[in-house]
């Protein structure tokens, strides 16, 4: 039956392989190659149920089509349970499996595109595509990492258009969920009379207009991640009912009699002051810490000037590539680059990342120049003066270590070019960034300030010089 079977199919246009037994098909499997097995349950060697457990075993995993004598209703299920695609009784007709082979191809074909499309579209997402070498991002990423291995709920703070779902987006399609669905819900855009619908879905006939059961958003994202956004503006009536589902996990839809269970993480989000609202008695204590398992918080593109440049740099490429067919970006010019290092940045990386797109669009040449930036970027060429440091109410030590971490960036991280551009000694210019990156100079003995640009120690106090590579300039921003 074998042999017969190898030739019908070869001449069927299939390319067929014979295996003399189940051990034999599953180390051949193991191999790789292989779409489709067809098996016979009763075998010497080794029995069809566990030949099925073996093969789905297998990575990537074949559909399976058995074929047996002793068919009944409950071999079939049991079958079916254990991966099997499909399954025959003999005797059969040729054309069956032949149909049946065609079938299972096709979906196994639908099956590799799917996957395809989904590493196409976790492929931004991944940790080596981030974007940041200031210390704030880095601890960031490396938050990422240890949060997609776990299955804990994390809160992400930080002001609007610093990347809180991109954030989000890594931790899952970094994750073992990354298979199944990211739901993104912004609470804030949805009216307060739908928000419990949405969330946890209806029943037919609960309210006006609800002809049909529907799954909420916690049931579309089972297996895989809900990302609550702006969590700050979900309604104190519903507080209690998220609170019910992140304890239980399980939701109960509008109008039903009872819970269904639901397999999701989540990750909430919030530019607004959780805390604040807490004392204002807006928002419910114990719901607070159910959300805050893990905190992140972004901190503002104006607090990491040592990112603007290489985030800039990496959105021209990406617009470039989608806008122009794929020609080399432009690359920014030098005054360019010192009004982007000088702009305080009120929308975060997506202002940066429109001023980028707004560039491109407008640029002629191979650079990005002045007047490629908007009015508001322009106008800031007179503002980093001492004046504008007045108006910000800067110490003297917190000018000195601002100016000193800008012209750090401006010269690339290049140490000694900056000494010398700062009018130090190298190792006075060593000691000041090791203070910063400690956090040592808080003004007192004219070190250096806790304030200033530079957020969280700015690029130096790691020992880097003149030939030191670049790091992580190619991550992706958000």
């Amino acid at each position: 039956m074998r042999d017969l079977l190898v030739e019908d199919l070869g001449e069927g246009g299939f390319r067929v392989e014979a295996a003399a037994g189940g051990r034999a098909g599953v180390a051949r499997v193991r191999e790789g190659g292989i779409d489709v097995v067809v098996s016979d349950l009763r075998m010497p060697d080794l029995d069809g149920f566990d030949l099925l457990r073996d093969l789905k075993a297998a990575e990537p995993s074949p559909h399976v089509i058995v074929i047996t004598a002793f068919g009944s209703i409950d071999t079939a299920i049991r079958a079916v349970k254990l991966g099997a695609y499909d399954y025959l009784t003999k005797p059969f007709d040729p054309e069956a499996l032949v149909l049946a082979l065609d079938q299972a191809l096709s979906e196994r074909g639908l099956r590799q595109e799917v996957a395809r499309l989904r590493r196409e579209l976790a492929r931004p997402y991944g940790l080596d595509n981030m974007v940041g070498r200031s210390p704030a991002m880095q601890e960031v990423f490396g938050l990422i990492a240890r949060l997609a291995e776990a299955t804990a709920t994390v809160l992400i703070t930080g002001e609007s258009g610093t990347g809180k779902e991109l954030v989000a987006r890594a931790i899952h399609y970094n994750s073992p969920r990354a298979k199944r669905s990211f739901v993104a819900v912004n609470l804030a855009a949805i009216p307060e009379t739908l928000v419990e619908s949405e969330l946890f879905g209806h029943k037919r006939g609960a309210f006006t207009d609800a002809r049909n059961d529907r799954d909420g958003l916690f049931v579309e994202a089972s297996g895989g991640t809900i990302f609550l956004d702006e969590v700050a503006e979900i309604p104190p009536a519903l507080q209690a009912k998220l609170l019910r589902v992140l304890q239980e996990r399980e939701v109960r839809p509008v109008g039903a009699t009872r819970n269904e269970k639901v397999d999701v993480r989540v990750i909430a989000a919030t530019n607004r002051d959780l805390e604040a609202r807490l004392r204002e008695g807006l928002f419910r204590e114990d719901l607070y810490y159910r959300l805050n398992v893990v905190h992140v918080e972004l901190p503002p593109l104006r607090g990491r000037v040592e990112d603007i440049l290489p985030l800039a740099e990496h959105f021209l490429a990406r617009v470039s590539a989608r806008a122009t067919g794929g020609r080399p970006a432009p690359r920014l010019a030098h005054a360019t680059a010192k009004l982007l290092l000088a702009y305080p940045f009120p929308g975060n990386v997506r202002e940066l990342e429109n001023l980028m797109e707004r560039a491109v669009a407008l640029c002629d040449g191979d650079e990005i120049g002045v007047d490629d930036l908007p009015p508001q970027v322009r106008e800031r060429r007179g503002a980093d003066s001492l004046g504008g440091a007045l108006a910000r109410g800067l110490t003297l030590a917190e000018l000195e270590r601002e100016y000193i971490e800008r012209v750090l960036v401006a010269e690339g991280g290049n140490k000694t070019r900056a000494a010398t551009r700062l009018g130090l000694d190298r190792k006075t210019l060593y000691r000041k960034l090791e203070e910063y990156a400690r956090g040592v100079g808080d003004g007192s003995d004219g070190s250096g300030g806790s304030g200033g640009g530079g957020g969280s120690g700015g690029s130096g106090g790691s020992g880097s010089d003149v030939n030191d590579p670049p790091s992580d300039t190619s991550r992706n921003p958000r």
